[in-house]
């Protein structure tokens, strides 16, 4: 798939704001600083789609781009280590949480897992979260330019194999660098696919 347009549609403070759930939506989340706003810049093939900062939590709203007209990239505020007070984090966990539970038209949430750590209970417990609310989601490790391919690779196998303690089925998962584009054609490959299912599925439907 190539992206022809990506467009900034609107930041919402709740998921009543979001636009109308009428296209496939994909959206990013994981621990503050993980690279989310490059690697969504990274996808879409420009640099100043989605706001990157190096301060931990400048995502504070539901961001929605629209991509080929066709479809919405979602960019949500990272969970983790973001300075704000507890009252900010208790109101940002619920907008994310009726988000991913309320919006209809969510195909998968992409979790972002830095590639240079070891599994993180605070990434464990968010997928487990996810898996409670009966939530698609695919994992996507990210800076794999950040540390040498050996360590980078023996990352991913030791979250995928703490996963498999937990989990039956493991979903697809992507390694990324914003840097060298790597892993950009097999993401928006599966995005690709995701969607023509869509399609096909809706057709099937009008035909019944």
């Amino acid at each position: 798939m190539e992206i022809t347009s990506a467009t900034y549609i609107i930041s919402s403070p709740k998921v009543e704001n979001c636009p109308k759930p009428d296209m496939p939506e994909y959206a990013f989340i994981g621990r503050s600083n993980v690279g989310k706003s490059s690697l969504i810049n990274m996808l879409t093939g420009q640099n100043n789609l989605a706001k990157t900062s190096n301060t931990p939590g400048k995502t504070q709203l539901i961001n929605h781009f629209l991509i080929n007209k066709e479809f919405y990239i979602v960019d949500l505020p990272g969970y983790g280590f973001a300075k704000v007070s507890q009252n900010m984090r208790a109101q940002w966990e619920k907008m994310i949480a009726d988000y991913l539970q309320q919006r209809t038209n969510l195909v998968t949430v992409f979790v972002l897992i830095d590639s240079r750590h070891e599994p993180q209970p605070i990434d464990l417990a968010f997928l487990r979260k996810l898996g409670e609310w009966n939530i698609p989601f695919n994992v996507v490790f990210t800076k794999a330019d950040k540390s040498s391919q050996r360590d980078a690779a023996k990352n991913v196998r030791r979250f995928v194999d703490t996963m498999k303690q937990e989990w039956e089925f493991i979903p697809q998962t992507f390694l990324t660098s914003s840097e060298k584009r790597l892993g950009r054609k097999p993401m928006l490959q599966f995005i690709a696919e995701m969607n023509q299912s869509i399609k096909e599925a809706e057709k099937e439907e009008g035909m019944v």
